[in-house]
């Protein structure tokens, strides 16, 4: 199992906004490429880490799972709107990927 961890930095004050939007889209275009909400979770920074960041956390099996979900997110519409209706909340730049490898 591995974790793909997303990490983007909400603008000052819109935190809020950044949270709420990550959970719809966990609800919504999360499941459209195959990622239920009991596969993912989203996080805040509170101590050690800037009160700014927020992070979506999915549990994938493989890389190509990831790669096939972000295959089908490029053809989704919702993906795109959704994309853009937070990009006003978003320190630009800031969002990236990581994966990581759980150790059982």
């Amino acid at each position: 199992m591995m974790i793909a961890r997303w990490t983007i930095e909400a603008r000052f004050g819109y935190k809020p906004q950044v949270i709420e939007s990550m959970k719809k889209w966990s609800d919504e275009v999360g499941r459209e490429i195959g990622w239920p909400p009991d596969r993912m979770r989203v996080y805040t920074g509170s101590l050690g880490a800037p009160e700014s960041t927020v992070q979506s956390e999915i549990e994938i099996d493989s890389l190509e799972e990831l790669d096939e979900a972000w295959g089908k997110l490029a053809t989704l519409e919702s993906h795109k709107q959704w994309s853009k209706d937070l990009e006003p909340y978003v320190v630009s730049g800031t969002p990236h990927w990581e994966v990581l490898r759980v150790v059982e």
